[in-house]
């Protein structure tokens, strides 16, 4: 008997990041494409998971998150950002960022909804969208500069727009929205009333002089933004799948309501050893930032070396290249012919677009992480040089 797949996931099929990181492993290639660090995060952090694992703190958390780590995510937001926050009416605790981003969606959202979104995007955006029944606008963040175009969000919006979903510091891009870009954002969403939900998971990953500052702090912001971040970037434990969404109760609720049917509850053990990371100071994200900051300039350098145009990303973990100089008729084809040709993975940008083909849109751009240790950015770097990139 047939059985189809129910017609929401009809053509969405694996995504990106496992055909490539698949492609990785059956070629040996070196594999720059999906975001995760090959080093755990700091020592002191994983010993108190192992302190909660064996103290007892193995059942069912509640659905929101255990206090500690409630009261944590409130602290830190204060401490950073001057954000004050109802740890037990204003925080939920998530299986991770993406799970926030789907709780969100799915608890704010209503069949035909519009919501606009920046493109390129994080590939659970588009999908989560579609599960919520919500129409996606995209406004393009156009190569090579990556900048908000403020006439261009306005135009995205409708009268059946609901809510805008900000991501910066942004990826794939590695732009840090600025004060003007932001500026814009509120002034939309204030003069259209809309819901801002904004994915800050790379808040403290930022390079040079660029640093994040939350949309809701602006005036007028607090009250209609919900925040989403996570500890599995900033302090490199991305297994570990800790996420919160923080802003006004009515949108937490939202959230809460969404996700007590997704998972209800995680990581029981790893929600105190996230606390304390989180209580213990901003030693290691920014011991972090500066490193991957090295590292960004060790891949960029040695891109450029090897013929790609790079931009220089501002944060996160990654940087773009442009490879339609070389010939190639999309950055796919790059993507899957350069395990062969230089046993080197990297993730081709057009699938974070709806329209690539687009001017200044993502048909030839590739996105590559830098989040390794030096050796392995060193080898891959090797390898581009000594290999023919061109069509």
């Amino acid at each position: 008997m047939h059985h189809p797949a129910a017609q929401r996931i009809t053509g969405m099929g694996a995504t990106i990041f496992a055909e490539m990181s698949a492609l990785a492993a059956r070629t040996g290639a070196v594999n720059l494409g999906q975001g995760f660090p090959d080093t755990d995060g700091p020592p002191e952090l994983i010993d108190a998971a192992v302190a909660a694992l064996r103290e007892g703190a193995n059942q069912y958390a509640p659905g929101i998150g255990v206090p500690a780590l409630r009261g944590a995510i409130a602290r830190h937001q204060r401490r950073h950002y001057g954000i004050e926050l109802d740890p037990d009416r204003e925080v939920v605790v998530t299986t991770g960022c993406t799970e926030a981003i789907a709780g969100a969606l799915l608890g704010l959202v209503d069949p035909g909804d519009e919501v606009v979104v920046l493109e390129p995007y994080y590939d659970s955006y588009p999908a989560m969208i579609e599960f919520a029944g919500g129409v996606r606008r995209p406004v393009t963040l156009r190569a090579p500069d990556f900048r908000l175009d403020p006439a261009e969000l306005e135009a995205a919006v409708s009268a059946r727009t609901r809510l805008i979903l900000l991501n910066t510091p942004h990826n794939p891009t590695g732009r840090v929205l600025d004060a003007g870009e932001l500026a814009a954002v509120a002034r939309v969403a204030i003069e259209h009333d809309l819901i801002v939900v904004t994915d800050e998971v790379y808040e403290h990953l930022t390079f040079d002089d660029h640093r994040h500052v939350p949309i809701s702090t602006l005036p007028g912001m607090a009250e209609r933004t919900l925040t989403l971040s996570s500890a599995g970037k900033s302090w490199s434990v991305t297994g570990w799948k800790i996420g919160w969404a923080t802003g006004p109760a009515e949108l937490v609720a939202a959230v809460t309501a969404a996700k007590q049917w997704l998972t209800f509850t995680s990581g029981a053990p790893l929600q105190p050893a996230v606390a304390a990371a989180l209580d213990a100071g901003d030693a290691f994200p920014t011991a972090l930032a500066h490193d991957l900051q090295e590292r960004r300039d060790q891949l960029v350098t040695g891109l450029r070396a090897a013929g790609l145009s790079t931009h220089v990303p501002e944060g996160t973990y990654f940087a773009t290249t442009d490879v339609g100089e070389l010939g190639w008729a999309s950055g796919g084809d790059f993507c899957r012919a350069l395990p062969e040709r230089a046993g080197v993975v990297a993730i081709p940008s057009e699938v974070f677009y709806d329209a690539p083909d687009a001017p200044g849109s993502g048909r030839h751009l590739v996105r590559w992480a830098f989040c390794k240790r030096p050796e392995v950015v060193a080898d891959a770097v090797r390898r581009l040089a000594a290999a023919d990139l061109t069509r």
